[in-house]
């Protein structure tokens, strides 16, 4: 399965440079990286198929099919580490550990996003509700739901699916970004 969707993808990504190199010089389409076409705005565009291919079922489920996972069974709802809490459709960093605090509700919850827009809203009318959506903001990925219910100055609770989220740890997080820094 993970050698089909190596397959797939390294495919896919030849396509996309064969034709961003066929595009005239106002294409809004920049290649990023071997598994991430980006449009001019930093927004990831992916076809269905695409995010299939590189997402788990469950992933898939949640972050594009606006799924859920079940109350207290996510593996960063009790989660006191330091660190940094990121799109798992994308990698954009979206929360710290200083913004998680214990809801009790069964999900993550944080009272703030990192600055920078990373995340959008939308109003959501499922279930025979009204409540607030969120997003990632560059891929599009459900994340979960903001309440005006937080115990912080803030007063907010953004409260998020496990599945939506990938956790490093402090020291993980810095090296990563220093790797990041050093290459050409």
């Amino acid at each position: 399965m993970h050698t089909f969707a190596f397959v797939l993808l390294t495919a896919t990504t030849l396509v996309a440079c064969h034709s961003a190199s066929e595009r005239p010089e106002t294409s809004t389409a920049v290649l990023t990286s071997a598994a991430t076409l980006q449009d001019t705005t930093g927004k990831v565009v992916r076809t269905d198929a695409e995010w299939k291919a590189i997402l788990t079922p469950e992933q898939y489920s949640v972050l594009r099919k606006k799924g859920t996972d079940m109350p207290f069974t996510g593996k960063y709802t009790n989660t006191r580490e330091k660190g940094t809490y990121y799109c798992s459709g994308c990698g954009q960093a979206l929360f710290s550990s200083d913004m998680k605090f214990p809801s009790e509700c069964g999900w993550p919850s944080f009272d703030r996003e990192l600055a920078g827009d990373r995340i959008t809203t939308i109003v959501d009318r499922t279930h025979g509700m009204v409540r607030t959506e969120i997003l990632c903001a560059r891929c599009g990925s459900h994340l979960g739901h903001l309440f005006d219910d937080g115990p912080t100055i803030t007063g907010q609770r953004y409260c998020v699916n496990s599945t939506s989220l990938e956790f490093r740890k402090a020291d993980e997080s810095k090296d990563k970004e220093a790797a990041k820094s050093k290459k050409p």
